[in-house]
Parts: structure tokens; sequence; C-alpha cells
């Protein structure tokens, strides 16, 4: 059975859209796109580089997969970029009927998820996709959240947590903090609340 992580930029008050530029996501008029990158330090960059050295496969959204697929094809010899491309990428949605991306297949719900969670293979590793995430998390199919959290407040944007998801423990498997005050926390589900 593969696992599903969440890997999340958030800020202290769990935004987590927009973190990579300014026209990354402007949706609902969000105009703080690119809040995160002041803070990428060399620590931040390494835990990227571990994130990304071994095999895994990417699960996504269709509004993050739409943005990932006219992005990262065309970054040349960049690490991110080749592990991305290397990955199988597994797309939810409804809506897409053609993905032009090397190595990506379309699912068409959680069910779908929970069959290739139950595949063997790598894990699955979920990078933006909000409304995706909301779905996983309300079925239980998070294995870990790994939450970078940025020292920003923006009061305005899609969170990580938004109302619907149903009250659960989290326990804290590891963290880290790098010299620019990004904390890299890692998370497991610890069950119902008492």
């Amino acid at each position: 059975m593969r696992q599903i992580i969440s890997i999340t930029q958030v800020t202290v008050d769990g935004v987590m859209q927009g973190p990579g530029g300014p026209e990354e996501d402007p949706r609902d008029g969000f105009a703080h796109g690119g809040w995160a990158m002041p803070f990428v330090d060399e620590a931040a960059r390494d835990v990227i580089g571990v994130t990304i050295a071994g095999e895994f496969d990417m699960l996504l959204g269709r509004w993050t997969y739409t943005l990932f697929a006219g992005h990262w094809p065309r970054q040349g010899d960049n690490p991110i970029a080749n592990a991305f491309n290397r990955a199988t990428k597994y797309v939810v949605s409804r809506s897409l009927d053609r993905l032009e991306w090397k190595t990506s297949q379309r699912l068409g719900g959680v069910d779908e998820v929970r069959q290739v969670k139950a595949s063997d293979g790598p894990a699955l590793h979920v990078w933006g996709s909000s409304t995706l995430l909301q779905a996983l998390t309300a079925a239980e199919l998070i294995d870990e959240y790994r939450l970078w959290v940025f020292p920003v407040v923006l009061g305005k944007g899609k969170r990580l947590f938004e109302s619907g998801v149903p009250p659960r423990g989290l326990s804290l498997v590891a963290t880290r903090r790098t010299p620019s005050g990004v904390l890299l926390n890692t998370y497991r589900p610890a069950g119902p609340l008492p």
C-alpha cells in the first residue's frame, strides 16, 4: 500500500494559495501570490532536494496539474523539473479529458484514489491542490502532512484546513527551523479528538 503525503507551504494563518509567484493563483481576488519565495533559503532548498530525491508519484488536483503542466516540462535541467517530469502524475478531475504532460493519468474521484493508494508503488506526493486535499483529508486518506509554515500572515486565501474538514488529532513526528524562520513540521494523523 502506498502512502499519501501532503507537502504544503502555508502561512501562519493557514493560507496555502499562491506561494510561488504573483500570477500563480489569483482566484477570488487573491493578490499576495509569491509570499513564500523571500523565505526560501539554502536550508529550505535542501529540504526540497531531499523530498524530491527519492522515487515518488504525484497526486494532483485539476488546477495544480494545469499550472504545473504549463511550467515544469519547460524548465530544462532543473532538479525539481526532472523529478516532477519523471513521476507519474495522477490527476483527480472530472473535467480534464486530455492530459498532455508525460506520464499523466486521470482519476475520477476519491474512490479511484483509494485504488491507487492500495496498489504497489512509491509514495504519492500531493503538492498544492487545496480542493483535492480537502476531499482526501475528509476521506482520511492522508498518511502524512509535511507543513512548511512560513512566517507570514495574509488573512485571506485558500486554507489547508477549510471548514467541513472533520476534527482530528495530529501527531508531530519531526520539526526543523530554517534560518529564515520557516518551520518544517511533519505530522501524522492521530485519530478522532478525545
